[in-house]
């Protein structure tokens, strides 16, 4: 069945289709690195897990209100999909936050996407693609300056851990795209996530998560990180396979440099900027081989 149809004015894909598949997943990516820079000023209010509490929250009580999803009518195995993208969501945001208070952003973000970078070469049937990411992640090496052994351990071990979830964000985001119609899975596990996570946000930031300054940022950096780019991403994994997702996500640290610079003052060095050329090409040489891929089996008759 499927998951929406353009005369559904709940549809966020009548919106956002004439984007393309590609289209969505790069608007997405400068949403939550735009965020993400934002959320780094916020973290001296409420601590790592406070923002992550917030920004799960806010993302939360939008997506319920905008998509008021159906709770019933849904299989147990529905559920238990929902389910895990709600677990994979809240662990992917909260590893990547106590990365992001221990070591650089910018390493914090290279070191993630290997995650998504390593799904790539599993998913994929094809050693092109294969080559595609041995080159972004090339380029990702080097953007961290080529080596993290002076960077603190335990955040590094949270942000290697947060790319794991990022790659099992990325399964079970497309799996809950086909079984929940509009965004009504993602509103339920941003839900389920903002839920998981409340008890440890209270443990840091108590009564400091209710400042409305603090508030207000969090609520930013909801809309900016989660809102606007996982509605879509679940909107372009429909129609964009896994493996050309996950490659496509090692633009996020070319987008976060960008976002530093532009937010943060903090300015590229000639071999960062070697690195965001190197993930680049690696990204459009994914999409090249997707579009020649995709025109291939329009060409061919069938059998």
């Amino acid at each position: 069945m499927p998951s929406g149809t353009p005369t559904d004015p709940r549809t966020p894909g009548r919106r956002f289709g004439s984007l393309g598949p590609v289209g969505l997943v790069l608007i997405g990516g400068i949403s939550v690195q735009f965020g993400g820079a934002l959320a780094v000023t916020l973290m001296p209010r409420a601590g790592a897990l406070g923002v992550v509490t917030l920004r799960l929250l806010a993302a939360a009580l939008v997506l319920l209100l905008v998509c008021r999803p159906r709770l019933r009518g849904h299989s147990r195995t529905d559920w238990g999909t929902v389910t895990l993208f709600g677990i994979a969501m809240a662990a992917m945001n909260g590893l990547f936050y106590c990365a992001a208070a221990r070591i650089p952003l910018g390493a914090a973000v290279t070191l993630e996407v290997l995650g998504p970078l390593v799904l790539s070469v599993l998913a994929s049937r094809q050693v092109v693609n294969a080559l595609w990411a041995g080159l972004a992640l090339a380029g990702v090496f080097l953007l961290g300056g080529g080596g993290f052994g002076n960077l603190d351990p335990t955040g590094v071990a949270f942000a290697l851990g947060a790319g794991a979830m990022w790659a099992a964000y990325i399964v079970f985001s497309a799996r809950t795209g086909r079984r929940f119609p509009q965004a009504d899975g993602l509103a339920l596990a941003m839900a389920i996530a903002a839920l998981l996570f409340l008890p440890l946000g209270i443990a840091e930031a108590g009564t400091r998560l209710l400042d409305p300054t603090t508030v207000a940022l969090g609520s930013a950096v909801a809309l900016l990180s989660s809102v606007l780019p996982y509605t879509l991403e679940l909107l372009a994994l429909r129609r964009l396979p896994a493996s050309t997702f996950a490659i496509l996500m090692s633009l996020e640290p070319a987008i976060a440099a960008t976002a530093g610079f532009l937010l943060l003052g903090q300015s590229l060095s000639a071999p960062e900027a070697a690195a965001i050329a190197l993930v680049i090409a690696a990204s459009i040489g994914a999409v090249r081989t997707q579009v020649r891929r995709g025109k291939a089996h329009v060409a061919t008759p069938e059998a």
